[in-house]
């Protein structure tokens, strides 16, 4: 049992690893991580008594 514990967590930090590395190198292979520019208007009605 205390070998399929080590290995999951061998494998949780491993995939640790490779979203960091995927986070850092993947503009360079076509992913954009950015969110979608656009402009929101919306009217504000501020109630000052």
């Amino acid at each position: 049992m205390g070998r399929v514990i080590k290995f999951l967590v061998y494998l949780v930090i491993l995939a640790g690893i490779a979203l960091v590395i995927y986070a850092y190198a993947g503009p360079y292979f076509g992913a954009d991580f950015s969110p979608p520019q656009r402009e929101i208007r919306a009217p504000v009605t501020l109630d000052a008594d």
